[in-house]
């Protein structure tokens, strides 16, 4: 048999195997693919520049889940293989038929009675923490489980994945998805160019006044400037959103959710400009928002610094939900999308733009998933 047959043979098994890759995730593959078609315009180089970065993505996936599979499958082997393995195995079919037998000799003392172990409540609305994968998805899909410090004065941003953590003790930790490289090269520049283009339709933020009243602007709450209107770029994101959505969900412990209404907006964050901690369903009017996404982007190399997403944890003390203090901190990262559930409290830190040119903005797509 000669080796590419060997390959193709050993490729279509692993393609069977969903602890390999998902059903999920092998259609997200396929719509990077095509995406990857269109975006080139038929430009063959950039088609091939594209599929080969998928291919080594989708190489290192496959490979470190394949390898660890096959580690513990030689592991288990090898385990049972040992006399100490036969011998409790051979122990445990005994017992299986003849029930316990009484241990020779002296009875030990009966152990002391433990207290009851205390379990705190879980949070309210706040979904479980997502199932880590055996490495990162196509599309860079990871949970967001960064190592804690137990330091409190610093957070340690990671160099992978531009996430920090600062933790306490006794939290409930904030969860949230990453998704890396979320759009094409040439779907990014587009979307750059419709922004800067749109400069002047750029209105001052708003915030949703605490009765649900008229919106409001309050510059000791939030500053930074919007623009409502995507024009053919929200169909793009929309469509990308939804086609990763059930991982997202699945990684979040969320359940599915009928998506009625998608709200997208561009944020641009200037020099001083931050927006304070606030959940984006605190209010009758914004009730129905589910899961929020923010979509990075900006000139390279980074013209900024700051405008950091601060992800808060939370507590239970008595009969009150509460905010723990810490928080895990997303650092801002060229075409990444951050998705998580709206009931999270979250801030944006201040934003460093010496030039305080416009181009050099800090610029997000954020929006809200409806039910």
């Amino acid at each position: 048999m000669r080796a590419n047959q060997i390959l193709n043979g050993f490729s279509e098994a692993l393609m069977q195997d969903e602890r390999i890759l998902s059903s999920s995730e092998k259609e997200l593959l396929v719509s990077l693919l095509q995406n990857a078609g269109t975006a080139s315009g038929g430009n063959p180089e950039i088609q091939t520049v594209v599929i080969a970065a998928v291919r080594r993505a989708v190489g290192e996936t496959v490979a470190q889940r394949a390898f660890g599979l096959l580690g513990g499958s030689i592991v288990e082997q090898i385990l049972a293989a040992t006399p100490s393995a036969r011998t409790e195995e051979s122990t445990n079919q005994t017992e299986q038929r003849l029930g316990p037998q009484p241990p020779s000799g002296p009875k030990p003392p009966s152990p002391r009675p433990q207290p009851p172990s205390v379990k705190r409540p879980p949070l309210k609305d706040q979904p479980p923490g997502p199932q880590v994968p055996s490495g990162p998805g196509p599309h860079g899909l990871q949970p967001f489980t960064e190592d804690a410090r137990k330091d409190r004065d610093q957070s340690r941003p990671n160099r992978s994945t531009g996430v920090g953590v600062l933790d306490a003790p006794g939290s409930v930790r904030a969860q949230c998805v990453v998704l890396d490289e979320f759009l094409a090269p040439q779907e990014l520049d587009e979307l750059m160019r419709y922004t800067l283009q749109r400069e002047s339709d750029f209105q001052i933020s708003e915030v949703i006044s605490p009765s649900g009243a008229e919106d409001a602007i309050d510059y000791d709450h939030r500053r930074s400037r919007v623009l409502m209107e995507l024009g053919k770029h929200q169909d793009v994101i929309v469509k990308r959103i939804r086609v990763a959505l059930p991982q997202v969900l699945q990684q979040l412990g969320m359940q599915e959710f009928p998506v009625n209404w998608v709200e997208t907006q561009i944020t641009a964050s200037n020099d001083g400009d931050f927006f304070h901690m606030h959940s984006d369903d605190g209010q009758d009017s914004i009730a129905s928002r589910k899961l929020t996404f923010v979509y990075f982007f900006h000139r390279d190399p980074c013209p900024f610094k700051g405008g950091e997403l601060r992800l808060h944890d939370a507590i239970l003390p008595e009969e009150r939900y509460g905010n723990a203090g810490s928080y895990q901190t997303v650092i801002p990262e060229q075409n990444q999308i951050v998705f998580f559930a709206s009931s999270l409290s979250h801030e944006i830190t201040p934003v460093e733009c010496p030039s305080r040119a416009f181009a050099d903005s800090r610029f997000t797509v954020n929006g809200w998933l409806r039910e």
